[in-house]
């Protein structure tokens, strides 16, 4: 059985951590740098940062924060936000990132994806998608959860894997803050269609949780979160024991 990750993921705005639910209500964590370190020094096996405003704003990334973050962490580093060309993934990898997410930037040119895996490999790009159930559809949302594309998510995922994306995270927006666990049934349907890792975002609020994402659905390669990991909720090392002690395969 593949190792899962445990991933925590930092929505930095304006050079601060936030966090809200159902992507809305953003309200002030902590220092991106100093959660970064935190992370990386007790047991995260990687880490997301993400500049949650800069598609909307129709600006790139900022890349001072970005650049501390990667200098005083030791794990592996996915980065997006404002990621529109190719010129991006080569300017946020110079700062030290790892692999690159997209999201906005590739639902209006789609043949960004392909373009960077030619150029830097699929592993390093990750194909970002945040979806919503609308009228029983899954829809996939641009520009930080806030504009519906009215496009069928399963379709796009499985067009970006085509592309070229070596990894998917799904971000359930219907879930996401809420505390209540993951959507299974979403990540079910990915799971069946994708055959890259898939990254689970949305929803958990305990260690059960995760035991209960790895456990329905097995094919999922790792569990992202923010919030339960930012208020010390669950700590890392607690939740790796969890999973130890239900069968799940984690890194110690």
């Amino acid at each position: 059985m593949i190792t899962k990750r445990i991933i925590p993921c930092l929505d930095v705005r304006d050079g601060r951590v936030v966090k809200g639910v159902n992507f809305a209500a953003l309200a002030d964590v902590s220092s991106p740098v100093e959660l970064g370190r935190y992370y990386s020094e007790n047991g995260a096996d990687e880490l997301v940062f993400y500049d949650i405003t800069a598609s909307a704003e129709d600006r790139a990334l900022f890349t001072d924060i970005l650049t501390q973050v990667a200098s005083t962490i030791f794990i592996p580093l996915t980065v997006g936000g404002g990621i529109n060309s190719v010129a991006d993934f080569e300017r946020v990898l110079s700062c030290g990132a790892d692999k690159v997410s997209v999201n906005s930037g590739a639902l209006r040119r789609p043949e960004l994806i392909s373009e960077a895996a030619k150029k830097y490999g699929s592993q390093c790009v990750v194909l970002s998608v945040d979806i919503k159930r609308v009228d029983g559809e899954l829809h996939v949302y641009a520009r930080g959860g806030r504009e519906d594309t009215g496009m069928e998510a399963i379709d796009w995922l499985r067009r970006g894997v085509d592309l070229g994306a070596g990894e998917v995270v799904v971000n359930s927006i219907d879930t996401d803050g809420v505390k209540g666990g993951f959507d299974i049934e979403l990540l079910r349907a990915v799971c069946e269609e994708v055959k890259v890792p898939v990254v689970a975002s949305g929803g958990a609020g305990s260690a059960d949780h995760f035991v209960e994402l790895f456990r329905d659905v097995p094919e999922v390669d790792a569990g992202l979160a923010a919030s339960i990991f930012h208020f010390g909720e669950v700590s890392i090392a607690e939740l790796k024991k969890a999973l130890d002690e239900n069968g799940i395969i984690v890194r110690r």
